[in-house]
């Protein structure tokens, strides 16, 4: 049995860290927390796992530090394979089973988009899927999200996964919001601002007092869901 969300935006860098590790902040009094990043790519520029520590203030005991980490900011696939190695689910999926605590609620961030490659023949999406949790989508504000927003809702639906909702980032913008959450019959759950100071102080703040208002999330990330992958570990 498994508790969770599993984070996914609609493209690379849109917010999806800072998004977990506001996450960690609105939550953790009400429930017990443990972010994981399953595969990182670049891992030489970027350690999402370091970020949401700091953001999010988390201990120890919040945080699962284990994974697939690979050299170079590129898709899954190609970084395996300029390492010479090859990643899949199954990995994944031992590393979780190995940590596996049912008291715990687990906000799981995935690598880029839901349609990332992780080999020739799974897509981040599957690993979603196999995880069987509900999907928090990430978006952007700007000019272009509701196509990009809708595509990522319709991939994942397509896979009978649950949206959970949508988080916004970037400068608010009213039309956008109304848009995606008339076409997509998701709710925008929070609209993260890009902090100017963003620390740990300020993302707790907004978190506390922006994000999931009507505790929508808190009721998934109770929920227990059993994972689908079909071999023995």
């Amino acid at each position: 049995m498994l508790k969770g969300l599993f984070i996914t935006g609609t493209d690379t860098e849109v917010g999806k860290t800072v998004v977990a590790a506001a996450l960690m902040h609105r939550y953790r009094k009400e429930l017990r927390l443990r972010y994981w990043k399953p595969i990182q790519t670049g891992i030489e520029q970027d350690d999402d796992t370091a970020i949401v520590r700091r953001l999010g203030e988390c201990g120890d005991d919040e945080i699962l530090d284990e994974g697939i980490r690979l050299k170079r900011p590129v898709s899954p696939h190609l970084a395996a394979k300029l390492s010479g190695q090859e990643i899949t689910i199954e990995q994944v999926y031992k590393t979780l089973m190995t940590n596996a605590d049912q008291n715990v609620s687990w906000i799981i961030e995935g690598a880029g988009g839901a349609l990332v490659p992780i080999n020739d023949s799974e897509q981040m999406v599957d690993l979603a899927r196999m995880l069987s949790l509900p999907v928090l989508v990430v978006a952007s504000t700007q000019l272009g999200t509701i196509n990009h927003t809708l595509l990522t809702i319709e991939s994942l639906r397509k896979r009978a996964l649950i949206v959970a909702g949508i988080v916004m980032v970037g400068e608010s913008n009213a039309y956008n919001r109304e848009a995606i959450e008339f076409y997509s019959m998701a709710s925008v759950l929070g609209e993260m601002p890009r902090f100017s100071n963003l620390n740990a102080e300020s993302l707790g703040s907004w978190a506390h007092g922006e994000l999931d208002q009507d505790r929508v999330l808190l009721d998934h990330l109770k929920l227990a869901h059993h994972p689908q992958l079909n071999f023995k570990p």
